[in-house]
């Protein structure tokens, strides 16, 4: 097989942790061809149902021995090809947590339906990874051989068809080490961990998305032109404006009396100033212009 990417995305040679299973693996296999005999390494990592209770470890060491060479090179060139992009998506921690899980999986499904027989190979978490892929790019050409060319969602279903038909047919798969189960065990592993992993981030994200409270909408309200005290100071001046005005009109219109020429004399400033107010109001005033708005004020009050 061989990968045909997209335009966008230029999949990685290799990730450390596809890098360090396929060294694993590889290490294992070799060491069982020149310095151990397979059957010692089978037995030593491998599992069997009387391990259950005594070698636990062989949980997870199944899936570093090989019954041969074929099963060897199949289950690493499809996690060269595919394990890289989804070890690149995710991260290589995540990613190493899922290919062990999915080999869980697998044991899962052999203690359960098969028994019988030695447990070996990394079919099963390969099967994981390979729904992985399917998953997140589902119509990503690959090339099986080199020459014909399958989606990955049509390819991961026909070998989940032929191990599903193999496993259930016993003379179709043949006398195997490795029962063709396990692999769909390793595979519906891998769909129960995307799915909860899918349905937590989903819970997560809720809280950030919920809709806010429905807040009946309040009238308008008119927004004050000036602070409370900036207001009451100019109440107070226009108070003293007023009796200015009222005091400067009753002195225009009285009749001169024997006291008028002891009054103070309204200077005609004042005039203008008052004019001014009444054009363009009393912020319009200069300091000079305040200064002898009070002093006359001031001297109103006093009469």
């Amino acid at each position: 097989m061989a990968h045909v990417p997209d335009d966008e995305y230029a999949p990685p040679r290799l990730t450390p942790a596809v890098q360090w299973l396929i060294a694993m693996n590889v290490a294992i296999y070799l060491l069982q061809l020149t310095v151990v005999q397979p059957a010692d390494i089978q037995h030593a990592l491998g599992f069997e149902m009387r391990d259950l209770g005594r070698a636990w470890w062989t949980v997870g060491t199944y899936m570093f021995a090989h019954a041969g060479f074929w099963q060897l090179a199949l289950n690493m060139y499809a996690l060269f090809l595919m394990g890289p992009r989804v070890e690149h998506e995710w991260s290589a921690a995540e990613f190493t947590r899922y290919f062990l899980l999915c080999g869980v999986g697998a044991w899962v499904t052999h203690v359960t339906f098969v028994h019988d027989g030695v447990l070996i190979g990394a079919s099963g978490a390969v099967y994981g990874v390979a729904l992985a892929y399917a998953i997140r790019w589902p119509n990503d050409e690959l090339y099986v051989f080199g020459v014909l060319p399958v989606k990955a969602k049509w390819l991961l279903a026909t070998l989940v068809v032929i191990d599903l038909t193999s496993g259930f047919t016993p003379t179709l798969g043949g006398d195997s080490s490795v029962a063709r189960l396990t692999h769909v065990g390793g595979l519906a592993a891998g769909w129960l961990y995307l799915w909860a992993t899918r349905a937590l981030s989903a819970e997560r994200l809720k809280p950030q998305v919920a809709a806010a409270p429905d807040v009946p909408d309040e009238p308008p309200r008119a927004v004050p032109r000036s602070l409370p005290r900036v207001r009451e100071k100019l109440q107070e001046i226009d108070e003293i404006i007023a009796r200015s005005k009222t005091a400067v009109a009753r002195r225009v219109t009285s009749v001169p009396t024997q006291k008028a020429p002891q009054m103070p004399m309204v200077p005609p400033e004042l005039d203008l100033v008052l004019d001014k107010i009444s054009r363009e109001g009393l912020e319009s005033l200069t300091a000079g212009e305040r200064k002898l708005l009070d002093e006359m004020s001031r001297k109103l009050r006093k009469e």
